[in-house]
């Protein structure tokens, strides 16, 4: 039996993959030898969780768990990621779109009031926290409060998110560049000072954070400033997390799609003839048995390994 559920949406797939087997994550984990970072009383680290596969939390992230007296984590930290920090208070800071959620100004104030209270804290934020994270605005809070910090980059979704969906961000026959694009701005609305007309010109492949809510005006804004209406897009929700689904659409039929499929947030958005690779990597997919759907998807006429 497949352990694969496909839908059709507009002609086109999303899946939901479910493991083959469940491996539980060990808490005990051995850090290698070197010399790693102590976590001091009074100190902040930032740190990126990763897309939601804890799997692709880095060493840095799991020496800092075992030290944090307190750690305040995002809404795509997964549970089991705060299982590594079993001495910690775990103090819940999720943003959603749309949803009630702690306000900016008074998380960034709380992580200030526990490093002067002497904690050692851990700020754990999914993905990377530098990459449409607001991690910025925090470090700059603390730094001004006086508390000194540490950065710790994550796996950002853009890019592992995207892997897990068999879709790299850049590949040769198609794109020298990449851009990242934030679906909305501090207000909630699609930011304003973007150049769409240069986004959709000056680059093959775009990379959009937290645009399901306005995917209609971002792809109205594209095909307004030239993009092709067969361009291909991808939706990767959940992304890396047994929950993962993933859409595959074109540009001028994506909003609907969307509409269509029920799909909801947390998503990664990829506009571009990258999206095409994933008929020849969609690894998940080949894991629960299927076969590649195309081995030459664009249409080289050659072996991947010829130049």
């Amino acid at each position: 039996m497949s352990l694969q559920r496909e839908y059709m949406v507009g002609r086109k797939p999303f899946r939901t993959l479910k493991p083959r087997h469940k491996t539980l994550m060990s808490n005990t984990l051995t850090l290698p030898d070197s010399t790693w970072p102590e976590l001091q009383p009074g100190w902040v680290w930032l740190c990126g969780a990763g897309p939601g596969d804890p799997g692709l939390l880095t060493l840095h992230a799991l020496n800092a768990l075992r030290q944090a007296d307190v750690v305040i984590y995002d809404a795509l930290v997964q549970d089991c990621i705060l299982e590594w920090a079993p001495q910690a208070e775990h103090i819940y800071a999720g943003k959603r779109g749309g949803k009630p959620s702690a306000k900016q100004r008074d998380i960034s104030l709380h992580l200030v009031e526990l490093a002067q209270a002497g904690k050692r804290v851990l700020r754990l934020k999914g993905g990377d926290p530098f990459v449409f994270g607001r991690g910025g605005e925090e470090a700059q809070t603390l730094v001004q409060h006086g508390v000194p910090i540490r950065i710790i980059p994550g796996i950002s979704a853009g890019i592992g998110g995207l892997a897990y969906a068999g879709v790299p961000v850049t590949h040769r026959d198609v794109n020298q560049s990449v851009t990242f694009v934030t679906g909305h701005d501090q207000s909630g609305e699609t930011p304003s000072s973007l150049n769409w007309q240069a986004i959709a010109q000056g680059s093959q492949v775009i990379v959009i954070y937290m645009g399901m809510k306005h995917v209609d005006r971002i792809a109205n804004a594209l095909l307004d400033a030239g993009r092709p209406t067969d361009e291909p897009c991808a939706v990767v929700c959940s992304a890396t997390t047994n929950d993962q689904k993933v859409l595959e659409s074109t540009l001028g039929a994506l909003a609907k799609d969307i509409d269509d499929s029920g799909l909801e947030p947390p998503a990664i958005l990829c506009i571009g003839r990258s999206v095409l690779m994933r008929q020849v990597l969609d690894w998940q997919g080949m894991i629960a048995g299927d076969a590649p759907r195309d081995l030459d998807p664009l249409g080289r006429g050659r072996p991947a390994e010829s130049a």
